[in-house]
């Protein structure tokens, strides 16, 4: 797995988004076992003190758990990931707007920008 990792922002960050967004994708199912952290670190080519950070993280945020001498498992717990998804969204939802806002749109002229945009690339992909 190839990640371009941006330098202005910590790895382990960069690491739970790209996780994140497999868990969010189904890519990773929920159950599904982690590669382990020096696997990880040798296929992102990043310390494996960095990885093994950022498991610690997505297990405080429950997204993940430990099970000693098995490995790092996705959560079983629907709840946490929908509630994952939401927040992935919200934030980018919120990213987009701060942008829009910031570069003179309406909240009317976004939506109607947002619905121009998801019917043309419904038409395409039809």
């Amino acid at each position: 797995m190839t990640i371009p990792f941006d330098q202005n922002r910590p790895i382990y960050l960069q690491l739970m988004e790209h996780f994140y967004g497999k868990i969010c994708r189904y890519e990773l199912k929920e159950g599904e076992k982690l590669p382990s952290v020096r696997e990880t670190a040798v296929e992102v080519g990043v310390n494996p003190n960095t990885v093994s950070r950022t498991y610690m993280e997505m297990e405080r945020e429950n997204v993940v758990v430990t099970k000693r001498g098995q490995g790092t498992f996705v959560t079983e717990d629907h709840d946490v990931i929908h509630q994952l998804r939401e927040r992935i969204a919200e934030n980018q939802i919120d990213t987009f707007l701060d942008v829009m806002t910031h570069n003179g749109f309406s909240e009317d002229e976004i939506i109607e920008l947002i619905q121009v945009r998801a019917r043309t690339r419904k038409k395409k992909k039809g």
